[in-house]
């Protein structure tokens, strides 16, 4: 119910968003979590539309095949939109990976058939909406709504609803940092294994209040190369709930006008968990980002 609620939210969010027209342009940097995250990098003014507005997307794709003694299958996929108004700014971003294995299962005549099952999979939306407060544009207040399932991690789902004020505290040619803090609400669902629900166990749901801390660095090292590092915090204010804290850093390469390649490094963690599950998760990935 909470998941629908999220999407439904996300949804009628961007459709009562001010908009009169827009003009589609083609971005010159890779679009991802980290660069649209709170709408940190500033469009060129110089190109956008006489109306003020900008619109742009992405999609993303990287596949690994494994084979050998172990034959496996991952997949990682992703859309971000991105929206920009007069003093509104505003981004959607999904993210998908799944990954499929090798298994072997006697039939009834003791053949031994193999076939692909999914195994883990992850995916997600966060979305994001500012106001800017002043006319050098520093200073903004935000709306923030994320919505995950993981099977890697030891949770069904987890979602978060956010807001509060951020700022972009230095910026220059080559580099800016933001950053924004606020008050929210936090759900987890806990994952429960086959052998639990044969033993009668269900899945619990664990609401709190946090405070949300987002921090976003960019770092252009020459004319194709950029780095990105940023840093999430959900701190749950109750005692004995479960914090998340992420860290994520990359190195996209602009190949051509409209494609890059990304390298991608996360960190996830999770304060509380199950005794059989592990703290911290990490992901490791390249992608091809294609801009449209």
């Amino acid at each position: 119910m909470f998941s629908r609620f999220i999407l439904l939210s996300t949804f009628a969010f961007y459709c009562v968003l001010p908009v009169l027209s827009y003009a589609q342009e083609t971005q010159r940097n890779s679009a991802n979590a980290s660069d649209i995250l709170f709408s940190l990098e500033k469009a060129d003014e110089s190109k956008q539309p006489a109306s003020g507005t900008l619109f742009t997307a992405s999609a993303q794709l990287g596949i690994l095949y494994l084979t050998g003694n172990t034959r496996s299958a991952d997949i990682k996929t992703g859309l971000d939109l991105r929206f920009e108004r007069g003093l509104w700014r505003s981004f959607f971003f999904f993210d998908f990976l799944v990954k499929k294995t090798e298994v072997e299962e006697k039939t009834s005549t003791d053949d031994i058939n193999t076939n692909f099952e999914t195994t883990d999979q992850k995916w997600g939306i966060t979305s994001q909406t500012n106001y800017t407060l002043d006319a050098a544009k520093q200073n903004y207040i935000y709306g923030n709504v994320f919505y995950e399932e993981n099977r890697f991690s030891g949770f069904d789902s987890q979602a978060s609803m956010s807001g509060g004020w951020g700022r972009r505290w230095f910026e220059s040619k080559e580099t800016s940092f933001d950053a924004d803090v606020g008050p929210g609400f936090k759900r987890d669902v806990t994952q429960v294994i086959p052998e639990e629900i044969t033993a009668g166990m269900t899945s619990k749901t664990q609401d709190t209040l946090i405070l949300q801390a987002q921090a976003l660095y960019i770092r252009k090292i020459n004319e194709h190369i950029e780095f990105k590092q940023l840093f999430v915090v959900k701190h749950a204010i109750e005692k004995g709930q479960n914090s998340i804290y992420k860290a994520e850093s990359s190195i996209t390469s602009k190949l051509i006008d409209s494609l890059q390649l990304k390298l991608n490094f996360v960190i996830d963690y999770n304060s509380k968990v199950d005794d059989n599950k592990n703290n911290l998760n990490t992901e490791t990935s390249a992608v091809l980002i294609y801009s449209f």
